[in-house]
């Protein structure tokens, strides 16, 4: 990676502009010469984690790299990739960072929830192309929720889609039926939602509409409970 990322990344505690404060991770934006650089900063893992990722499997940064060049040679949207950067000592692994060019999306899908806006309905079509597209080339993205996709405008009026939090995901020859529509279950806990895109999904995939609908909201309204109930879960338990 270019000396310049590097120095960027060395000062990132003092420099740059925060973008997004996790509890987990910091993403901070800089400028490289002219380009607008997003750095994702991962948290310092616990002991034992930190020695299976200096030894054993690969870092979150790492994978966020090599998963985004693998999106990008499959023609999936993805922010455009730069590098990792990774410290370290002799037992374990310490911060580690991912480093890609910045967008400026017109919206994170999840900005679409609960609002009334007239390309709702158009971009989601549009994301059930997008998403088709992801399953045909056998990727599996796990984190595949409605803060990790943006949505941006393009100059023929249509929408792109790029992907974002990569760290996470599988590759398979193909993918069957019931693996698509499980992998589509965090999108939107919106049955309205779930339906224009299955709807649009079921014309690509030359399934009946509605078993492509029932099938995505089995998966869908199971997950959305299952996190409700660990959310009430923890605030009974005050955490």
């Amino acid at each position: 990676m270019d000396e310049s990322i590097v120095n960027l990344i060395k000062n990132f505690e003092t420099e740059g502009d925060l973008l997004v404060a996790g509890k987990r991770n910091v993403i901070k934006t800089f400028t490289n010469n002219t380009v607008v650089l997003n750095i994702k900063s991962f948290k310092i893992p616990i002991f034992i984690n930190g020695i299976i990722y200096r030894y054993f499997r690969k870092s979150k940064a790492r994978r966020s790299y090599e998963f985004a060049t693998i999106l990008k040679q499959k023609s999936i949207g993805t922010p455009n990739p730069i590098g990792f950067y990774e410290n370290k000592n002799f037992f374990r692994l310490l911060d580690s960072y991912y480093v890609c060019e910045h967008i400026n999306p017109d919206y994170v899908f999840k900005d679409l929830f609960g609002v009334d806006n007239p390309d709702t309905d158009v971009i989601l079509k549009q994301l059930a192309h997008f998403c088709f597209q992801l399953h045909e080339a056998g990727i599996e993205f796990k984190d595949h929720s409605p803060g990790n996709t943006l949505v941006k405008k393009n100059e023929a009026g249509t929408f792109d889609f790029f992907l974002i939090d990569l760290n996470r995901m599988k590759f398979h020859k193909e993918m069957d039926f019931n693996l698509r529509m499980k992998n589509l279950c965090r999108l939107t806990p919106s049955e309205y939602m779930v339906q224009v895109i299955s709807y649009e999904y079921a014309k690509l995939y030359d399934k009946p509409k509605e078993e492509v609908f029932q099938l995505m909201w089995k998966y869908t309204d199971a997950f959305f409970n299952k996190a409700l109930k660990k959310r009430n879960f923890k605030k009974r338990l005050g955490l």
